[in-house]
């Protein structure tokens, strides 16, 4: 069976009469649009716009449960207790730890949106159930459909939420009022002035290593994230490997030559001039 334990994710249970206002007003996910039975992607972002602290969130009856990287846990608690003010809000670190991933006919109830959008069934759950190993396998779907994830594919504080296809996969509203770097983000939609976003990775022969730099004439215009035998992902410049593919210039992962693929359910192309990028 398709299953992969992450034992390096935490929960965090957020609850109380407050609790939806609260964090709507904080983070980049529209809650209205938040179902039962689902997890959407979703950041907290710095004034300037940049990631603070990444997140699966799903919704209960009276509460929201966040799956977050558990290095990242305990800075997230304190961020949002400062925030939390005199709101009728709690915020409790949940005991268990680690999230099992089930995909194909495996998946269970509460389904990854990220996934769904690419048209594959993926479900996530808190804590390890049943014998789940597959953690190769798990980066390999992630890689076939475009899936980034901090660590492995960027850096927080270093990504914009369009640089890691959020506004794409329902992690970013443009509608639903002001948040934490709101305006930053909606003037990048606007202006249409995203230029990093995430890229499937492949080549004739095994990938090189994760943090290796994609270059187009000696110009790094990104860095290999998570390597699945011949494929990966990358956080590249598309106005760049536009021009390049355009032109039938090379592009390398260190020596390897590499095409460039955009998640097909993301809806992007590649701009093909400089005019256009």
């Amino acid at each position: 069976m398709p299953t992969a334990f992450l034992p390096d994710r935490a929960f965090v249970s957020i609850g109380g009469p407050d609790a939806e206002h609260f964090l709507q007003n904080l983070i980049t996910t529209d809650l209205g649009a938040l179902v039962a039975d689902e997890w959407r992607p979703g950041a907290l972002l710095t004034p300037q716009g940049k990631i603070l602290f990444d997140f699966l969130i799903s919704r209960s009856d009276d509460s929201f449960l966040i799956d977050i990287r558990a290095d990242q846990l305990d800075a997230f608690v304190k961020r949002m207790t400062m925030y939390r003010l005199r709101a009728a809000v709690t915020i409790e670190a949940r005991s268990e730890t680690g999230a099992t991933v089930r995909w194909g006919e495996a998946a269970s109830k509460v389904l990854d949106h990220r996934f769904a959008l690419a048209g594959s069934t993926v479900s996530r759950e808190v804590g390890q159930t049943g014998a789940a190993t597959d953690r190769a396998g798990y980066d390999a779907l992630r890689v076939i459909h475009g899936v980034p994830e901090s660590s492995a594919d960027y850096a927080l504080q270093d990504a914009f939420p369009h640089d890691i296809l959020l506004d794409k996969t329902g992690g970013v509203s443009f509608r639903k009022g002001c948040y934490v770097g709101q305006e930053v983000v909606s003037r990048m939609q606007h202006r249409s002035t995203a230029r990093r976003r995430v890229v499937i990775v492949s080549a004739e022969i095994a990938l090189p290593a994760s943090g290796t730099e994609i270059s187009i004439g000696g110009k790094s215009i990104g860095t290999l994230g998570t390597v699945a035998g011949e494929r990966g992902l990358a956080i590249v410049r598309i106005d760049k490997a536009g021009e390049a593919m355009a032109a039938g210039d090379p592009i390398l992962a260190g020596d390897v030559a590499v095409t460039l693929v955009l998640p097909a359910w993301s809806g992007l192309t590649f701009p093909s001039s400089a005019e256009e990028a």
